[in-house]
């Protein structure tokens, strides 16, 4: 999709143009809907999503409680699949993966960050990253990626030890410590206020910007959508309407 040339920065604050650069489509959906038997009805969650996502965009998923984005998010994340339709990521067909072939997937290309940051509490910031790059085929250092969200000087202590955007951060960098071609975020802020919000989102952004991550974030927070270079917006189960950012704002610019 075609991009305004970049814009100078505002008197309001240094803003990031969007890139002009063609690029492949990291995902690409056809027709694809979820349908969750309860009881005697059914729940439909998706209802014939067409979408697609370009290489290292940034893209906010913006809309109410169940509306859908949780359930598109992890079929994307190759953590369920859908009732009906096709998902395809980088051309291949993620909907004709068995399970094994979803566990690679996530493995190797794909990076969670939730609401809830999971962390170990036995374990400090640097041994909870750790856990992953044991596992990964060409990761970044713990000690790289905690750097890259801004803990350097926290990386040896305790989640107990830390504030919850502190917390959530280390989560954004044990998601990325595997080099992730993908950073798929459910609510990453909505356990946080504002101020320490915005910190996670510099982290993100950060990931994004210097790793060419594709980043998808789920937010109820429409303040968020200023980052991004896509906006789509969820209701019942549909995309309702695609807004492409003239131009992305700094997190730091942010404000709810």
């Amino acid at each position: 999709m075609s991009k305004v040339p970049h814009v100078p920065d505002s008197p309001a604050g240094p803003v990031a143009s969007a890139d002009t650069r063609p690029r492949g489509l990291a995902y690409r959906t056809i027709s694809i809907t979820k349908v969750y038997p309860t009881g005697e009805t059914e729940v439909q969650a998706l209802r014939g999503v067409d979408l697609e996502v370009r290489e290292g965009d940034f893209v906010v998923l913006l809309g109410a409680s169940g509306s859908g984005k949780s359930t598109l998010l992890n079929i994307l994340g190759g953590l369920d699949q859908p009732t009906s339709g096709q998902v395809f990521f980088r051309g291949n067909e993620l909907t004709k993966m068995d399970n094994a072939g979803l566990t690679r997937f996530r493995r190797e290309h794909v990076g969670f960050i939730f609401q809830f940051y999971n962390l170990i509490p036995s374990l400090t910031a640097r041994e909870n990253v750790a856990l992953v790059t044991e596992i990964a085929n060409d990761p970044l250092a713990p000690d790289e990626a905690l750097g890259m969200v801004g803990l350097e000087n926290r990386m040896d202590h305790f989640p107990s030890q830390l504030s919850g955007g502190e917390q959530q951060r280390v989560a954004v960098a044990r998601a990325i410590a595997k080099r992730p071609c993908v950073l798929l975020c459910d609510e990453p802020t909505g356990a946080l206020d504002s101020a320490t919000g915005i910190t996670v989102l510099e982290a993100l952004e950060s990931v994004n910007r210097e790793l060419q991550t594709t980043t998808l974030v789920i937010t109820h927070n429409s303040g968020i959508a200023e980052m991004a270079d896509e906006t789509i917006v969820f209701v019942d189960g549909r995309i309702s309407r695609v807004r492409q950012g003239a131009v992305r704002r700094r997190a730091r610019d942010l404000s709810w």
